[in-house]
């Protein structure tokens, strides 16, 4: 099924409201020409975890009702609607059913997530709207505190092909456990497009001295991006996730090697397009009172028009769905996102996370 065909004058109108990032070329806006618009995301979910102990180191006890965070099922059902509100946003002029596909974090099981994509649906339906029907991509990871990396997806808009997962091993660390990198291919309109899902190591301890981990897991992505060249020279490679550093950090910027600027970018290099965001004061989390935007949303050179052409699928905006009810309006929590938890105490909020998306277009 087509995605959607849209006279682009009149897209580009409904869409400026929305677009958190730099106009499409001004000659698109002169054009009568008809595009297919497909959103991307990425939300990290903030620790959803069921009511059931069964992490065998106990990593997940505080999410137990006998827990510290009392975590019963009235407040896990709560969770779940919130997210579900969050998700049912996601939504535009010109993607009106909402994303082709949709990368998380911090969810412990396949289990939470058929719980939230039928509370999607429920939603929808209560506003009078067709449900989506997101399926569903998970694997258990071995991190220790047992939560995962996942993908939902719209098969109306994205052809699932191929999963792989890759453990993120660090030879110093022989004991380090962390989350797979998920690369889930499939065809977006007529197009083979693999993404990386990533939630890459914490900063605890300190950045600095987490560097290395994060930039193992660049390296990694890296690394799958291209392996996946090799069989597909062309093709488009996405890597989001909760990287757990900004867009200059050195695993982003040098060894991931993913650019400020879209100009120069070749195909198989990245351009980062929440870089100049976040330089505008936009980010997706805040700590000690300053704006990180680690929920990154980065394409490769060969989802650029530059390199493309206008009749291939092709990144065209990007933004951070900083949406008002997302929002704290607490003292000095004021405009950060309103989290689950603040300092122990029960929120009964959203994530700590602001969640991302991308467009891509193509002109058919």
């Amino acid at each position: 099924m087509k995605r959607i065909l849209l006279s682009i004058l009149p897209a580009l109108l409904a869409f400026a409201a929305v677009a958190a990032d730099a106009p499409a070329p001004a000659e698109k806006s002169k054009s009568d020409a008809k595009y297919q618009v497909y959103g991307v995301a990425f939300y990290n979910l903030e620790n959803l975890f069921d009511t059931i102990p069964n992490n065998p180191l106990g990593r997940d006890d505080e999410f137990t009702p006998a827990g510290k965070n009392h975590w019963t099922g009235d407040r896990y059902w709560s969770k779940i609607e919130n997210l579900a509100r969050a998700i049912s946003n996601f939504t535009t002029a010109v993607t009106p059913n909402g994303p082709a596909f949709i990368g998380v974090s911090e969810i412990e099981n396949r289990t939470v997530l058929e719980d939230l994509v039928k509370a999607v649906d429920k939603r929808l339906v209560a506003d009078g709207k067709k449900p989506w029907n997101l399926q569903i991509v998970h694997h258990d990871s071995p991190d220790r505190r047992g939560v995962d990396v996942a993908a939902l997806y719209n098969p109306r808009y994205f052809r699932l092909h191929s999963v792989s997962n890759s453990l993120l091993s660090i030879p110093s660390n022989p004991n380090f456990r962390s989350r797979d990198q998920m690369c889930v291919t499939g065809v977006m309109g007529a197009d083979t497009l693999s993404v990386i899902v990533n939630h890459w190591p914490s900063r605890m301890g300190g950045q600095q001295q987490s560097n290395y981990l994060r930039e193992a897991a660049a390296a990694l992505s890296k690394h799958i991006a291209d392996s996946l060249w090799t069989l597909r020279p062309n093709q488009g490679v996405i890597v989001m996730g909760d990287l757990n550093d900004d867009p200059m950090d050195p695993s982003c910027a040098k060894v991931l090697g993913a650019a400020k600027k879209a100009d120069k970018v070749s195909e198989h290099q990245f351009y980062n397009p929440f870089w100049q965001m976040l330089d505008r004061g936009i980010g997706t989390l805040a700590y000690r009172s300053q704006w990180n935007l680690f929920d990154q949303i980065i394409v490769s050179g060969s989802l650029l028009e530059s390199n493309t052409g206008k009749h291939r699928l092709h990144f065209w905006k990007a933004q951070v769905n900083n949406f008002e009810f997302l929002r704290d309006n607490e003292g000095t929590r004021q405009n950060y996102p309103l989290r689950t938890f603040s300092g122990g105490s029960y929120l009964n909020g959203y994530s700590d996370h602001f969640p991302t998306e991308i467009f891509l277009i193509r002109q058919r």
